[in-house]
């Protein structure tokens, strides 16, 4: 059917692209509605916030560790099969939360399923189309790509804490389910699985360019091989760290907590919503052009400025005070710096390892990311209970981006490219 699709006036990856965007936006939008659910449920469930902030950073954990099992399920039997089980997988998973009564449901639906799910629509994903599709302008690609998570975040979160500003979840959840049901159709029938099903060369290549050939290995065997090879180098561990302490400082923390910070100074959860979506605005310019700079500039350079701007506005927002000139201003500094830092590792990645590995090892790199990002998740949700402020959480978590910032400068890192697994 798509070889008798209409000649289109532009190359087709675009619209792969823009399949891949939605399906990375509906994604992040299940990843960002439990911050938004975690007052509904306390009050339907009577759960305390512990116990809430568990689940969000169980399912933020298993997205992270199933992403380079994902990318190399891609390889062996294609992008958009992998893509469509995990949209079916979240679908599900949501919509069978909406008759849980226990705690143990919210960690198997929202945490575990829904983990499993949004594991195969990841940053593995947008390498793994941008690589495929792309001969060109890989870096701006990526960045365009990685930007629809906060565009997720944009679209979905005022929305979603519109629906739970009476304390109830269910209208959340539903909005998430068909949003990511009706996507499967959508991909089904218009996103071939390589240039060649249109005929085409990848952009900026002609269409007779010989296609690489995809490297060995079947599924699991395949990301545990890459693995082993990769973590014996220097660079996989540094990267491995840099984006667990990204984790750590974004998603985990912010996108997980930043809502009930502001409900803790009086912001109704709205309002606290439309920070996190202004965020997301600016993150699609500073991803976008983080994308653009990739292609031009040294990437580690890039990282030190990315980080380091990070950990600075993350310490200083306990004492900014939460008025709204004060809080907007740090949506917007905070917004374009948000995930800049994808492109440059993404670079990094495929420059150390190759286009082959280079999917799946990002996809162990950003387990690294996830797993911080599940740290922050729970760790802040104990030090909010504990101590009864969010306040130490924010100002650790920024020193930690000041650390790695510094690192990335002094280190020069090992060049010699791996060989691909077999």
């Amino acid at each position: 059917m798509l070889r008798r699709l209409p000649p289109l006036p532009f190359h087709y990856a675009f619209v792969v692209l823009t399949l891949t965007f939605l399906a990375l936006l509906a994604a992040a939008g299940l990843r960002s509605a439990p911050s938004v659910l975690i007052m509904p449920l306390q009050l339907a469930f009577g759960w305390d916030r512990t116990t809430v902030s568990t689940g969000a950073g169980l399912g933020i954990l298993i997205y992270g560790l199933i992403g380079p099992f994902a990318a190399a399920l891609m390889q062996s039997f294609g992008i958009k099969r992998v893509l469509l089980w995990g949209l079916v997988l979240m679908a599900g998973s949501t919509f069978a939360s909406l008759f849980m009564t226990e705690a143990w449901q919210y960690f198997l639906t929202w945490g575990l399923v829904s983990g499993i799910g949004s594991g195969a629509v990841t940053g593995v994903l947008a390498a793994a189309v941008v690589n495929r599709w792309f001969a060109r302008r890989q870096g701006l690609m990526m960045g365009l790509l990685t930007g629809s998570a906060a565009t997720g975040s944009l679209i979905f979160l005022p929305f979603l804490a519109h629906l739970s500003q009476m304390g109830d979840w269910r209208p959340v959840v539903w909005t998430v389910t068909l949003a990511l049901a009706a996507l499967i159709p959508i991909i089904f029938l218009f996103m071939p699985e390589h240039p060649q099903d249109r005929a085409l060369g990848r952009y900026g290549e002609a269409a007779g360019a010989p296609v690489a050939p995809t490297p060995g290995g079947l599924g699991a065997l395949r990301a545990l091989t890459v693995l082993s090879k990769a973590a014996k180098t220097p660079t996989f561990w540094v990267l491995f760290g840099a984006f667990f302490v990204c984790g750590f400082t974004t998603n985990g923390l912010v996108g997980t907590h930043l809502i009930s910070y502001c409900g803790d100074h009086g912001i109704a959860p709205v309002q606290a919503a439309g920070l996190l979506s202004l965020m997301g605005l600016f993150d699609l310019v500073g991803t976008t052009a983080s994308g653009w700079l990739t292609d031009r500039y040294n990437p580690r350079r890039l990282l030190f400025i990315y980080f380091g701007l990070r950990g600075l506005s993350l310490i200083a927002l306990p004492f900014i005070g939460f008025e709204t000139a004060s809080l907007t201003a740090f949506a917007i500094f905070y917004g374009l710096d948000w995930i800049a830092t994808v492109p440059p590792i993404v670079r990094m990645t495929n420059d150390r390892f190759g286009e082959g590995d280079g999917p799946i090892v990002f996809g162990w790199i950003f387990a690294g990311h996830q797993v911080g990002a599940a740290g922050a998740a729970i760790g802040a949700g104990v030090v909010r209970q504990v101590s009864g402020d969010y306040g130490v959480a924010f100002m650790l978590s920024g020193a930690t981006a000041v650390v790695v910032a510094l690192v990335l400068i002094v280190w020069r890192g090992d060049r010699v490219r791996m060989e691909p697994a077999t």
